[in-house]
């Protein structure tokens, strides 16, 4: 009688490797600690931007003494806008800068925009809506100044020290990056924003 051998199997336990446990957790580990960095840094850069124009507006308005003079305030009559777009000297809008100088609308939108974005920013919601403000802010700022001149109207050097990029277009690409990254979260009030019903229906309003 043929006897025929049966392959023979043997139960093997296998134990997890302590190695690559380690090495996962602290690839883990790694990456929520570079995370949680990311967010405090965007929050940060947030907060400290959004003081820039909330201080911008509160010197404007009660005149500190700083670059408004004590006593040249908004509320004590005078122009946030008339000193800085009458003095405009270079570039292909100083003649429609120079008429909006010291108008009641311009000081409005412009003193508006100050107080908007910087308590967006600072609070941490409307980022979005706060980025395109900005932006359009800054650009008109730009404008202004305008960079690429080398002469003002007078013929005299601008001083310009650079053709195209100044602080103005840095703090619309600051605003624009803390909008992408959704900066309003970590020391903000950046998720409760989101939940409101309205937010949640307009994505733009976040």
């Amino acid at each position: 009688m043929a006897v025929q051998n049966q392959p023979q199997h043997h139960l093997r336990f296998r134990f997890p490797s302590l190695h690559r446990t380690g090495t996962a957790q602290a690839a883990t580990d790694t990456t929520a600690a570079t995370i949680s960095a990311r967010a405090y840094v965007f929050a940060s850069l947030r907060v400290l931007t959004g003081f820039v124009f909330l201080w911008a507006f509160l010197d404007k308005t009660f005149g500190f003494g700083y670059a408004t003079p004590s006593g040249k305030g908004w509320i004590d009559g005078g122009s946030p806008t008339k000193g800085f777009l009458s003095s405009v000297a270079a570039g292909p809008m100083a003649s429609t800068f120079h008429d909006w100088a010291g108008a009641g609308w311009a000081d409005w939108l412009f003193m508006l925009g100050l107080l908007g974005i910087g308590v967006a920013l600072v609070s941490g919601v409307a980022l979005r809506l706060a980025a395109v403000a900005g932006t359009a802010m800054m650009a008109l700022m730009w404008m202004a100044e305008w960079p690429p001149a080398r002469h003002l109207s007078d013929g005299s050097l601008s001083m310009s020290s650079n053709p195209f990029v100044d602080y103005h277009l840095i703090y619309a690409v600051v605003i624009i990056a803390l909008a992408v990254a959704g900066a309003g979260a970590t020391w903000g009030l950046g998720k409760v924003w989101a939940k409101l019903p309205i937010v949640r229906d307009h994505n733009w309003l976040r």
